[in-house]
């Protein structure tokens, strides 16, 4: 059976809209995918990026520095939005306004106001498929956690713990960027980049944290810029939040790290479940291991890891016994809403959805206050959803 071809259209054209076009131009690793993207149009301000897709997406026809030119575009069926997150409430609604269906990069929204303007877009055009950026889900050995967690084998939950670290902010003389500048990246600081990420898996599974306290730490006051001039750097570096979550008449702690200062990391994603009967672990340290143990009344305690190899959602032409890689974590995100977009279930793990987004919006808006007034804060949903 033929592929459909989806024709694309990128805003920003960064380092993840990079790595798109690198899993379009590498469709052929998958197997019997229904649909392929086809990227046809891209947009950005700094020319230079766009020259990149001109010089290796030969499927271009279109490159504009005006996003409405891109979406007005008739040759465009969805788009992939990579742009720093003040930018998002204002291009994300005219890209569901203009009919194309979209994967947008997280937070979707600055802040909780933004999202909820994001959220009054999508209300308005409930037919656009949209999702939100979370690759790291799609890894094997985190698809195994979750799966053991589904299973309802685990008995009751006693603790889970999910992480995004990074280290390289740990150097006071890197170049200051996008993201530690307030006005640009927003008052989480790094907990609206990387929040969906450590989120993603406890709200699929429907963990939702009833209150949250949070300590956030804020260790490198001013960067260098591009001239060398030193300037403020006022977002968070670190953040941990502690949740409460209510689950099937009991409750359970929940802990999220969001750190872009942790020492010896470098992109390093984690998901511990521990149960009364059944505990798992995975971590990108170790991309092709996970880890669990399984608990019986009087028993031993063991912990078993085993190597998971290239076990993917989305089947591909790599034999099982190799490793699975971030690359390969990002196509499965791909495939995953191209399979959506071509009617598919998405093979039961679909991208993160807006309402996911919403409610990640809730928690860290709960966990900034918490985190400022060092109280415990009740998460409010309701304001989270227009």
């Amino acid at each position: 059976m033929a592929q459909k071809s989806i024709r694309f259209g990128v805003i920003g054209c960064g380092l993840m809209g990079r790595e798109f076009a690198s899993s379009a131009a590498r469709w052929l690793h998958l197997n019997d995918a229904p649909a392929r993207p086809e990227i046809v149009a891209v947009c950005d301000t700094d020319t230079r990026l766009m020259d990149w897709f001109g010089e290796h997406v030969p499927s271009v026809t279109q490159k504009t520095a005006d996003y409405r030119e891109l979406l007005a575009n008739r040759d465009v069926d969805a788009v992939y939005c990579a742009v720093p997150h003040v930018l998002h409430a204002e291009i994300y609604p005219q890209i569901i306004a203009a009919g194309k269906h979209f994967l947008g990069e997280k937070p979707f929204g600055m802040d909780l106001e933004q999202n909820r303007i994001i959220q009054t877009a999508l209300d308005a055009n409930p037919d656009a498929l949209v999702r939100c950026s979370s690759e790291m889900p799609f890894f094997p050995g985190a698809q195994r956690v979750m799966e053991l967690a589904r299973s309802g084998e685990m008995g009751e939950i006693l603790e889970v713990e999910a992480s995004f670290l990074h280290s390289s902010d740990i150097d006071p003389n890197k170049v200051i960027n996008w993201k530690r500048i307030e006005t640009i990246n927003g008052n989480y600081g790094c907990m609206g980049d990387l929040g969906m990420h450590v989120l993603h898996i406890p709200l699929r599974l429907g963990w939702r944290p009833d209150q949250v306290s949070a300590s956030l730490v804020k260790r490198v006051s001013q960067r260098p810029n591009a001239q060398g001039d030193m300037v403020a750097c006022n977002t968070w570096d670190n953040a941990t939040i502690t949740a409460n979550v209510p689950h099937k008449g009991y409750e359970f702690p929940m802990v999220l790290k969001t750190w872009r200062i942790s020492p010896g990391d470098s992109n390093s994603w984690s998901l511990r479940i521990l149960g009364m009967k059944k505990s798992a672990f995975f971590s990108t340290k170790n991309p092709r291991q996970w880890q669990w143990m399984n608990y019986e009344s009087g028993g031993d305690q063991v912990w078993q890891v085993q190597d998971l190899g290239y076990q993917s959602l989305f089947p591909a032409i790599t034999g099982g016994i190799f490793e699975f890689g971030f690359a390969d974590a990002i196509q499965q995100m791909w495939a995953a809403f191209l399979h959506e977009l071509a009617g598919g279930n998405a093979n039961g793990f679909h991208c993160a959805t807006p309402q996911e987004a919403s409610d990640h919006h809730a928690i860290l808006t709960a966990a900034l206050q918490a985190g400022l007034s060092r109280q415990t804060v009740r998460v409010d949903y309701a304001g989270a959803t227009s």
